[in-house]
């Protein structure tokens, strides 16, 4: 079996993965609050019990050098030699999140993805990955003429780009809650939309009834932004959503004009799929294709939503067996295939 994580700065989820004719299995998962422990080394102990497993590997924020990472959420540092010995498991890998988003993708099946825009699918070349959730990832998954190859990025700590009148005061707003320089991921993740409804409600001044400001501090303000903007439910709400997936659009965008991603964008991370129905109503593909003399490159794009939720787990696994197998000479994944 192949152990499989997905580790950020509160939570580890695990997962166990076989193959079964050449796809890969799930077999079980758990998620773990990670300021309950001291390492990781304790929740994949407890974890894995007495299930023993050929390779691991994690996904984890931020970039990792010779196979070590320091979160910068949690104390922890964490380093793949000392998992290895410390687990008593050969093979252990640690690689970014949005890089092991990146290798999910070519595990998901038709199914597993809303497509917002065709584009033209007939075209070959690098792909893009963005994912808001508590953060903002980016991920290049770069075409070397046989398959797709994921690197990971940085970019969402890229400088907010504001691009309208709004964006523009709402960038003032921030410098001045977070005294200094603003990224997009303080305007596209969760903490974002929360950032975007008290702009309106402190500078725009769109009215926050007493139901709603009662609700918004006893509860995540995220669910209820959400929840009362896709039921058409509150006017600040239904606002807030907007100019969140707005400039979600146009820094896909941005990213799908570096990257040249005329192999597609794909939208991952834990928010697209709950607004999955206000991601249709075109607002995210206009902000998305608004490249001035670049527009019809962007239009060609074809853009698809990740409705799975293991896909990192999934991508994680799919590396600890290639890598592994190079490594060792062994397959689980090529043993798998009845001839």
């Amino acid at each position: 079996m192949i152990l499989a994580g997905d580790v950020g700065g509160t939570k580890a989820y695990l997962a166990l993965y076989d193959f079964i004719d050449g796809k890969l299995g799930h077999t079980r998962e758990q998620r773990f609050p990670a300021k309950d422990y001291s390492g990781l080394e304790e929740i994949v102990k407890e974890f894995l019990g007495a299930d023993k497993v050929s390779a691991a590997c994690f996904g984890v924020p931020g970039p990792v050098r010779n196979g070590r990472l320091r979160l910068t959420n949690l104390p922890w540092t964490l380093d793949s030699a000392e998992l290895s010995v410390g687990l008593g498991i050969q093979h252990v890998f640690l690689i970014n999140d949005l890089e092991a988003y990146g290798y999910g993708i070519a595990e998901l099946s038709a199914d597993q993805l809303f497509t917002l825009s065709e584009g033209d699918p007939s075209q070959t070349g690098n792909r893009a990955l963005v994912a808001a959730g508590t953060g903002l990832g980016e991920g290049i998954l770069a075409w070397n003429g046989r398959i797709h190859v994921p690197f990971p990025s940085e970019g969402g700590h890229a400088d907010y780009a504001p691009r309208n009148e709004d964006e523009i005061d709402l960038l003032r707003f921030l410098k001045q809650k977070y005294n200094g320089r603003i990224s997009f991921e303080r305007v596209v993740s969760g903490i974002g939309l929360t950032n975007i409804y008290e702009f309106l409600r402190e500078v725009r001044g769109v009215e926050e009834p007493a139901w709603l400001a009662k609700r918004i501090a006893a509860e995540d303000p995220n669910a209820v932004i959400t929840e009362l903007a896709l039921a058409a439910r509150s006017e600040i709400c239904e606002k807030a959503l907007d100019m969140f997936v707005s400039a979600y659009g146009a820094e896909a965008g941005n990213l799908a004009l570096k990257v040249l991603s005329v192999g597609g964008l794909y939208v991952g991370g834990g928010i697209a799929p709950r607004i999955l129905e206000k991601l249709k109503d075109g607002t995210f593909i206009k902000a998305f294709t608004d490249k001035g003399r670049l527009s019809q490159l962007l239009i060609n794009m074809p853009v698809r939503v990740i409705l799975e939720s293991r896909a990192a787990l999934m991508g994680a696994a799919a590396y600890a067996e290639a890598r592994a197998a190079e490594l060792s000479g062994i397959s689980p994944r090529a043993a798998s295939i009845k001839i």
